[in-house]
């Protein structure tokens, strides 16, 4: 079955590519416990901070988009993030659910 939420996605990341954005993709890959959004939910994040889709909300989604940011400004291909509610930051980043989540973010051309 067909997802439109990640088709639109997809055809925003691939319009902002034929735009000459440098964008990267985050894909929820793991959870535990109670959290948010499943496995492969998605969101897109640009060169310029703006993102469409969601991973989780709140504050682990702020700090997807530093990372992302931080993945396209230190030029690297991808890297694993993880948000666990045993993290002394886990009710700054608005994990005060239980839950605990990796998202993978990749660059993509």
């Amino acid at each position: 079955m067909k997802n439109s939420f990640d088709e639109k996605i997809l055809e925003e990341a691939n319009d902002w590519v034929n735009a000459n954005q440098k964008v990267v993709l985050a894909t929820v890959i793991q959870t535990w416990g109670s959290s948010p959004r499943p496995t492969g939910s998605r969101m897109i994040i640009n060169e310029k901070g703006d993102f469409s889709g969601s991973v989780s909300g709140g504050c682990v989604e702020s700090a997807v988009v530093r990372e992302s940011m931080d993945l396209i400004q230190n030029n690297k291909e991808f890297k694993k993030i993880e948000f666990k509610v045993s993290d002394e930051s886990a009710w700054e980043i608005g994990l005060a659910c239980g839950g605990e989540i990796a998202v993978y973010l990749e660059k993509i051309n």
